[in-house]
């Protein structure tokens, strides 16, 4: 009987572009999803998009439409990305279908009638961004501790669910699984955070406040928590709880989350399914964040890495590669066009691209392109077959602790190995006499069967690639029908094979087309402009507005105007120059909060650089800093 396997990535959160973070989860998990199909396994792999909530609602407010047309047009962008990255998911999941919505109701009703929810007040500090309710302890200085920005005390009835009597069958969980959430460090802080005693889950929200979110069936004033709502979506695409407990799906054998959500899906999400009567799952795996040239992703820094526009520009399977390749999974890794251009010259051009080239020609001057019969075998054609033969093996445990690449590291292995094979064996000098001949029937052969090996090894992390290595090898069975099975014994591939020449697999990036791009890249961006001198939304997200407190203040010498003032934004201190002399005494100036624009390019004034801009408005020639009516946090960005 066929083993199933199932797989899925967090659904995302619609209110964004996909960036590639997204990406990035989305190909590791289609990846493993792609070798599971290849080991025969019968594979369900699901994503989705995240569609209730505040931000939602209030995003759909601003732009002066229900909440249900943004969200209608907003996942689309999700799953035409995947299209184009060639993700091979099975479903596509959102939270506002009503299969979703109905599993929803029902687990929250049986929870309800089994007295697992229950309906208390509560007076909490509440963060609108996050979503989320947080007690005194939980706050730095004052501030949300995931987001930084500012709280709102709230009073008000709510629903909870009995989270914290799971606590120590949960601890006892973790203890007893060393693979139920890896990687082993992001473990121990999940046991870090259970070493406080576990409160009950607030799971709803009033509709007065929030009406966009699926009604508690149970009392139709109030909506489900953002968070209770989304993760039912890992059994809801199966349909009842007696479809997941008979689709031989559940448990799953890996969730793969960011690093940023793992609590919520091994504390919330395995308690809530220890209540419901289910298994959590096989395995959480919490991968790291990507930085860019390292900076933290951000709109303000204009660093957003957008998969769309890289897939143009390099190839979907180089992109691919590179996320996998570049970083072993669970780390944190920065991203960087230079080491991107840098791996598709070296790993994929020199070394992969100039094997199939290489091989395919030599085939085509000896043997007039038809892969001939092997003949004698020597020790490096032992050698090769062994080699072969341990990077199989290895990738299939690698697989395992989704070590990605450490399994292209292997592969790579494989890849010098037969390039090596080739100029050891020198086809060149065995074509000049006719015993050469006989010995480089086997030479070709074995070239030819070693790409083999490596367009089924490679074809999870480059799938239209490989496809076009097979053909030029004149194979025509697919990959997925060859499957990792076909490895077994070397000799796949069938003698009097007719090859094909196509266009290189990955043309070289050269230094000057290499330092064009990167020039591009760095160049700075120019805000566009319209006849009514209006701009975008997305023009004015660009500006970074901070709060900042004023700690030193001083007067420019020899200028009527200037005052030289240190900022303290939270993460550093700024120096800025401002224009407010003639209207306020350096002293009245220090402890003052006052708004600035944190990624304004430095400028020297007078000599002095600035690095910011301090926001003021002039009042019939009396200048008024911009500030607030309560004191806020240091470095909160203004909207």
């Amino acid at each position: 009987k066929m083993k199933n396997f199932y797989i899925t990535t967090p659904i995302y959160y619609v209110n964004d572009i996909p960036h590639i973070g997204h990406a990035y989860t989305t190909i590791a998990a289609d990846v493993a999803a792609r070798f599971k199909r290849l080991e025969g396994y019968k594979v369900f792999f699901l994503t989705g998009t995240d569609e209730h909530g505040q931000k939602v609602q209030q995003a759909a407010k601003d732009l002066n439409v229900t909440p249900q047309q943004h969200v209608d047009k907003l996942h689309q962008r999700f799953k035409e990305l995947w299209v184009k990255l060639n993700i091979s998911n099975s479903d596509f999941i959102r939270t506002t279908e009503e299969r979703h919505k109905r599993l929803v109701c029902d687990i929250l009703q049986t929870l309800h009638e089994k007295d697992e929810i229950y309906r208390d007040s509560y007076e909490g500090w509440y963060c609108t961004p996050c979503e989320r309710f947080w007690t005194e302890k939980d706050l730095q200085e004052g501030n949300c501790p995931d987001c930084q920005r500012k709280v709102e005390k709230i009073k008000e009835y709510n629903y909870f669910f009995r989270m914290g009597k799971y606590q120590d069958w949960l601890i006892e969980k973790i203890k007893s699984d060393p693979h139920f959430i890896l990687p082993a460090s992001r473990r121990n802080e999940v046991l870090g955070f259970l070493e406080k005693p576990l409160e009950d889950l607030c799971i709803s929200r009033p509709k007065s406040r929030l009406p966009w979110g699926i009604p508690l069936p149970f009392d139709e004033e109030y909506v489900t928590y953002v968070w209770f709502d989304a993760l039912i979506n890992y059994i809801s695409v199966h349909g009842s709880l007696d479809d997941i407990r008979a689709s031989g799906y559940w448990p799953s054998d890996h969730n793969m989350v960011g690093k940023d959500i793992l609590t919520t899906h091994a504390v919330y999400w395995s308690t809530m399914l220890k209540a419901i009567g289910l298994e959590p799952p096989k395995n959480i795996f919490a991968h790291g964040w990507w930085t860019v040239n390292g900076q933290k992703m951000s709109k303000s820094l204009h660093n957003v890495v957008e998969p769309n526009q890289l897939a143009d520009q390099f190839g979907v399977d180089v992109i691919r590669y590179f996320l996998l390749r570049e970083v072993p999974f669970g780390l944190d890794g920065d991203f960087s066009h230079k080491a991107l251009i840098g791996r598709l010259n070296s790993d994929l051009a020199n070394n992969l691209g100039n094997l199939l080239n290489r091989s395919v020609n030599m085939m085509k001057k000896y043997f007039n392109g038809t892969i001939p019969e092997p003949a004698t075998t020597g020790e490096e054609d032992i050698a090769l077959k062994k080699k072969a033969q341990e990077v199989i093996d290895e990738v299939r445990k690698l697989y395992d602790e989704l070590a990605f690449n450490k399994i292209l590291q292997k592969i790579w292995e494989l890849v010098d190995t037969t390039n090596q094979y080739i100029d050891k064996t020198g086809p060149w000098n065995l074509a000049k006499t006719d015993e050469g001949k006989e010995r480089l029937k086997t030479v070709m052969y074995n070239a030819a069967e070693s790409l083999r090996i490596l367009g089924v090894l490679l074809f999870p992390f480059m799938p239209k690639s490989c496809e076009s290595l097979m053909q030029q090898l004149g194979v025509e069975k697919k990959i997925e029908e060859q499957g990792m099975a076909s490895l077994d014994n070397w000799g796949g591939l069938t003698s009097g094979t007719q090859t094909q020449k196509a266009k290189q697999l990955f043309p070289r990036i050269e230094d000057k087309q290499a330092a064009k791009i990167l020039e591009e890249l760095d160049a700075p961006k120019e805000t566009a402009k319209d006849d009514t001198g209006q701009i975008t939304i997305d023009e004015f997200m660009k500006v970074d507005l901070r709060t900042g407190k004023i700690l030193e203040a001083e007067k420019v010498k020899k200028s009527r105007k200037l005052v030289k003032l240190k900022v303290d934004i939270g993460t550093e201190t700024r120096q800025i120059l401002a224009g407010i002399a003639e209207s306020f005494e350096p002293e009245d100036l220090i402890g003052r909060t006052v708004i600035i624009v944190a990624n304004l390019k430095p400028a020297k004034l007078m000599g002095i650089e600035s690095q910011g801009m301090v926001l003021a408005a002039n009042n019939d020639g009396s200048l008024l800093i911009a500030g607030f009516d309560q004191e806020p946090g240091l470095g909160i960005q203004v909207r």
